[in-house]
């Protein structure tokens, strides 16, 4: 038994590391196409660019690893029932769980390896290629700017977003149709700057990148603290024919590639960091929906908590209003029932300011809830890709077990070894599962759904797959048994025609 556990287990790896070679090489390749264009030929060099890809590899391994695993066991398997070694072992009384236990054992030291390679290595090597890009742009600035879309210029001490339609000359420094986009410390886009040409000027002794631009116009939106003021939207713009913006880029000099602390999104966190920062971001989110809500009900004058009075001012109170009260008025104000009628006892001229007293707060009110709406939407998306991250970690050592189960009895089943139809439905069982977990992930960031069911959904779903092919390959079922289905629509006919007869 021994040397059929290691001849399956030999046969498993062989099948395995070949297809992750192949594979991590496509997924490479189709993951760098769109910036490879901005790394090759602005003089980075062959040893930057290799230790970008190099620290792009491992942020493939979410997606190659499940990917390996189904198309590596349905192989195995495949090869074994098409040569008719399943069936020897069958013969010898081996089932196929006893055929897998060497596999089982291996599978499950794979997926408490993929755990710690999500939560120590992708985040390493995630945080990395930031700070690889980020000191790229320093010397290179064209190499962080996409041709036809907003790109974030890395580097800068603002937020900033620049668009080009063509970028040419030594280097990519010269630009044609530039528009700028300049955040505030809301990451409001408050400025706007068009220019028809523009020029990166910069050099590896100096903290400036000069951005030159030609031949355009500036817009900037004014924020004025009356809000009579602020209806108007006023805004500022100029025409000039040269610009010169200057980033200053003096806080990469000591920015270390190795550096820990520069970690800004839940991709480079490990399961200790995004525990604590969900924690912190729940109760951070709870404290500013509190604070919102207190206001506007504070503005509102909804909900009044009424101030505590001793037996004596109550007297005094209930005395007060008695002595005020005339008869008629008390008889006027007992029959009233709404709103309205209260509004009509009054005069017009309060009417009129009651009124529009009540639209403009109303207006107001609207106004604070939409802009604060915008903030929290944002905060919880963020909140919600922590507890994403966190849980995709565990679902994707889960997911390698799952698939191998999913992978395996498909094999035994289809009896069909090589790189033909194994590679087929291995690719359509992939797209299937990755497809789901990306629908899911976005819908969870959205709070449409729960972010642990968002990184939950895929493999659940593959594991009754899993349970159900396992058990057709254990009882020598196909794939798809039609048998049942036609014998159920024979005996349909025959009871029809025994009616007939009678």
């Amino acid at each position: 038994m021994k040397i059929l556990d290691r001849y399956i287990l030999y046969r498993f790896l062989y099948n395995f590391f070949s297809s992750f070679c192949i594979l991590i090489v496509i997924f490479i390749f189709q993951g760098i196409w769109l910036f490879i264009d901005d790394l090759a030929g602005k003089g980075l060099g062959v040893v930057i660019i290799a230790k970008f890809i190099f620290y792009f590899i491992p942020t493939l391994v979410d997606k190659v690893l499940p990917l390996t695993v189904l198309l590596s066991s349905i192989l195995t398997f495949g090869t074994f029932a098409e040569n008719y070694e399943f069936a020897a072992m069958k013969a010898s009384g081996i089932s196929l769980q006893r055929g897998m236990r060497s596999l089982i054992v291996f599978v499950l030291f794979l997926g408490v390896v993929t755990f710690f390679f999500a939560n120590n290595i992708i985040p390493k090597s995630e945080q990395k290629m930031f700070n690889l890009r980020r000191n790229i742009a320093k010397v290179k600035p064209a190499a962080a700017i996409t041709e036809g879309v907003f790109s974030d210029f890395e580097g800068t001490g603002e937020g900033m977003n620049i668009k080009v339609d063509r970028k040419y000359g030594e280097q990519d420094r010269f630009l044609d149709n530039v528009i700028i986009h300049i955040k505030d410390k809301q990451a409001v886009n408050t400025t706007v700057i068009k220019a028809k040409e523009g020029e990166l000027i910069s050099s590896e002794d100096s903290d400036i990148i000069e951005l030159v631009l030609k031949d355009g116009n500036y817009y900037k939106e004014l924020k004025p603290k009356r809000s009579e003021e602020k209806r108007k939207h006023p805004f500022a713009k100029a025409k000039f024919e040269t610009y010169t913006i200057n980033i200053d880029i003096s806080e990469l000099n000591n920015q270390d590639l190795e550096e820990e602390g520069n970690i800004t999104t839940d991709k480079m966190k490990n399961v200790v960091r995004l525990v604590k920062d969900i924690d912190s971001l729940e109760k951070n989110n709870l404290e500013k929906v509190e604070a919102f809500s207190k206001n506007i009900i504070t503005r509102m004058g909804a909900f009044p908590v009424p101030t505590k009075q001793d037996s004596i001012q109550k007297a005094q109170r209930a005395k007060l209003d008695k002595t005020e009260l005339t008869e008629k008025k008390k008889a006027q104000y007992d029959s009233i029932s709404t709103v309205k009628e209260f509004i009509k006892t009054l005069p017009e001229w309060q009417q009129l300011q009651i009124v529009t007293s009540a639209r403009t707060s109303t207006k107001s009110i609207l106004t604070t809830v939409i802009g604060k709406k915008e903030e929290l939407q944002k905060r919880f998306k963020f909140y919600n890709s922590h507890i994403l991250s966190l849980h995709k970690k565990y679902a994707l050592a889960f997911s390698c077990i799952i698939l191998f189960f999913v992978g395996a009895p498909l094999g035994a089943i289809i009896r069909k070894g090589g790189l033909g139809l194994p590679m087929v439905i291995a690719i359509i069982l992939f797209l299937a599962y990755y497809f789901i977990g990306v629908f899911a992930g976005n819908y969870s960031k959205e709070n449409n759904i729960h972010p642990i069911l968002g990184a939950w959904l895929s493999t659940l779903i593959m594991l009754p797959m899993g349970i159900s092919l396992t058990r057709r390959a254990t009882a020598d079922r196909g794939l798809i048994g039609f048998g049942h289905i036609m014998d159920g629509i024979k005996n349909l006919f025959k009871k029809k025609e025994k009616e007939d007869t009678e």
